[in-house]
């Protein structure tokens, strides 16, 4: 496997107990030296399941796989609370708690679908004054993180047996599964982290398609996925061989005569752009003010190979 050949996606197994970029930097053995390798979207150490990892050009391409919903299985624990809103954190029981029933149980989850405030933990990796929020945090300062905008499209009680409640949640980008725990406990009146977190899904990837850090360098090579899984979702615009060119070159194209994914907006979009052989070629804005079409990533042509 060359360094100018290799370049794709690949779902991680992430194990409990490691950080993602422990799990990048072991996945890197898979690779010759000098691959650029990232993943796109952090797992806590707790957490095990789906890591995108981004490889070689792939790596310009995850901004697009992190702003995918994702899918997550988790086990709260009520009746306690945690400093870092999981179990690898200090645990303060409530023993005076009322155990909420399952009716109390379903009424507030509900609260909690839609667009919604939600505060991140203050183990976190949310930027504060140039700083990490959980290096801070370790050293014992108080933060008062501000509230950001995140949304749940659905939770699914999986099973409920106090203290522990099974939660399946389908969410979008920045959503913290630990404050979600930590604010369904705190309005059942009894407290509540995460136990255990498991992700299943990412955009189109999935558990199913994820190889554990076991797997060697042929099952890495075997299991890739095509960079233009990474914009699954995004409006696609085929282009003949010559505009492909021009626009990769940096050009911008006028819109009349393009076949456009859709047939007017407000709004710039961006659209994967494919050549007349169907290859993804670069991701370009559609500026329907101005009428043209202008490259914003061009994929190198050693990635297209």
């Amino acid at each position: 496997m060359s360094t100018s050949l290799f370049h794709g996606l690949l779902v991680l197994d992430k194990p409990a107990g490691m950080t993602s970029r422990a799990a990048v930097d072991r996945a890197l053995d898979w690779f010759p030296r000098g691959t650029r390798i990232g993943h796109t979207g952090t797992l806590d150490p707790l957490a095990t399941g789906v890591l995108v990892l981004t490889v070689g050009v792939a790596t310009r391409l995850a901004e697009y796989v992190q702003r995918m919903e994702k899918i997550y299985r988790t086990t709260i624990r009520l009746g306690a609370t945690s400093d870092s809103d999981d179990a690898e954190g200090t645990i303060t029981p409530a023993p005076a708690a009322e155990l909420p029933d399952r009716q109390a149980v379903d009424r507030v989850i509900q609260q909690f679908v839609g667009e919604i405030d939600q505060v991140p933990p203050a183990f976190s990796a949310v930027s504060v004054t140039g700083q990490r929020a959980y290096r801070l945090a370790r050293r014992g300062k108080e933060l008062a993180l501000p509230a950001r905008k995140v949304r749940i499209h659905t939770i699914e009680v999986l099973a409920y047996d106090y203290p522990r409640l099974e939660l399946e949640v389908r969410c979008g980008k920045g959503t913290y599964i630990r404050a979600l725990a930590r604010d369904i406990g705190q309005r059942l009146a009894c407290g509540g982290y995460v136990e255990a977190l498991r992700r299943m899904r990412v955009g189109p990837f999935t558990i199913e398609q994820a190889i554990p850090l076991e797997a060697d360098a042929g099952t890495a090579a075997t299991c890739s996925l095509p960079l233009c899984t990474a914009v699954v979702g995004m409006p696609r615009l085929a282009l003949t061989k010559t505009e492909a060119d021009q626009l990769c070159k940096g050009r911008k194209l006028p819109l009349a005569g393009l076949k456009l994914p859709v047939e007017t907006s407000d709004q710039n979009i961006e659209a994967a752009i494919h050549d007349s052989d169907g290859q993804f070629v670069a991701i370009a804005a559609v500026d329907f003010k101005r009428e043209l079409l202008r490259p914003t990533k061009v994929l190198a042509k050693k990635a297209l190979a």
